[in-house]
């Protein structure tokens, strides 16, 4: 039988693209934490080695996603999305959602989020990997060949607060400064709390503040400020942690009856010596970056074929999205322009596409910039 048959209290409400370019992080190793009466002082660059550091066997827990991007209403991205309502996995770049998150190392995870259509889940067993839709009656199972890493449970923002310190800290340089703002308490946890700012003006982002656990070192709440707000534009929180090694029950997965099951045929992707000659040129030239750390503007070209211009390439719910998005032209050429609180993003009709934690303005400079 299924977990969540026999055991209907487990599902629990759980946690739930961009989380732009967040860049690289300087390190400021002088910079102290105010500790709190429990918590001896420790260095910014102190808490960042912990975190490099933390190793933990498991960990469970109730995660609380917020996104205000500052996004219009897209069709289709508005909680209608595979799924539907709150519990779609499409439905997390905007709103509040709460996750369920289970972790026993590489081969054993699992998050869950429940809305009020329905509940979604992701889980890997081993080998086997499984995504359910209760609204829809849906199950997906892929089969992952021995030794292959731990797949992404979905394609949207982080939903943990370790993935979106891993985003934030990928680099270390000097466009930010790192500093320390003391202690400070997340689900029931003493913490430090890392504060990242951008040192470049031409950012959205204001800040980045992290708060570790300080006898686990792990990242509890991540919280990302723009520069129009505030309030944090996004944040990730465990509301309720564990730091035990979950039952493999969890891990367990059983279609419940009536659910439709597919087998993925999807190949899985191998590890490949890099290809060379004309794909590899073409690769290199279907994508560039213009700028550097948090101004950082990627500039893609998508297949021919698939331009913005081409009504026949273009999907229904694709050129519905388009056509709600302002027009814009310049010297670069015409298209749609998306802004948010975080990034901005540029169609151009040629195919092209810009996006960055920046303004419109510098999109359509590195667009110019041919």
């Amino acid at each position: 039988m299924s977990l969540f048959v026999d055991h209907p209290r487990a599902r629990w409400a759980v946690p739930g693209a961009v989380l732009a370019t967040i860049g690289a992080v300087a390190l400021a190793a002088n910079q102290t934490a105010s500790a709190g009466p429990s918590l001896p002082p420790r260095t910014a660059a102190q808490l960042l080695v912990d975190v490099q550091r933390a190793r933990l066997s498991g960990i469970s827990g109730t995660v609380v996603q917020t996104s205000n991007l500052g996004l219009p209403e897209l069709p289709g991205l508005s909680g209608a999305g595979v799924g539907g309502g709150s519990s779609s996995l499409t439905s997390t770049i905007s709103g509040t959602h709460t996750w369920r998150i289970w972790y026993a190392g590489p081969a054993k995870a699992r998050v869950a989020l429940l809305g009020s259509l329905g509940e979604s889940d992701v889980i890997r067993n081993g080998n086997d990997v499984w995504v359910w839709s209760s609204k829809d009656k849906t199950a997906t199972h892929s089969t992952l060949p021995a030794g292959h890493p731990e797949p992404q449970p979905t394609p949207e923002l982080p939903t943990s607060p370790q993935a979106a310190a891993d985003e934030a800290l990928k680099a270390l340089d000097p466009t930010t400064s790192v500093t320390t703002s003391g202690a400070t308490t997340v689900a029931g946890e003493a913490a430090y709390e890392l504060v990242l700012r951008p040192k470049d003006p031409s950012t959205l982002v204001a800040q980045v503040r992290i708060a570790i656990d300080a006898t686990e070192h792990v990242p509890l709440r991540v919280q990302v400020y723009s520069v129009k707000s505030a309030n944090p534009a996004f944040e990730v929180s465990f509301s309720q942690v564990s730091f035990g090694k979950p039952d493999a029950s969890n891990f367990a997965f059983n279609p419940p009856p009536g659910t439709k099951v597919t087998q993925s045929t999807t190949p899985m992707p191998t590890a490949e010596a890099p290809k060379t000659g004309t794909s590899k040129t073409a690769a290199a030239k279907a994508v560039k970056t213009v700028g550097s750390g948090w101004s950082t503007v990627v500039v893609a070209t998508l297949p021919q074929g698939t331009s913005v211009g081409s009504a026949a390439s273009a999907s229904r719910q694709l050129a519905g999205i388009l056509r709600s998005l302002p027009a814009v032209s310049g010297s670069w050429g015409s298209g749609r322009v998306l802004q948010g609180t975080l990034f901005s993003v540029v169609i151009a009709d040629d195919g092209r596409v810009a996006v960055g934690a920046v303004a419109p303005a510098r999109l359509y400079a590195a667009l110019a910039a041919r």
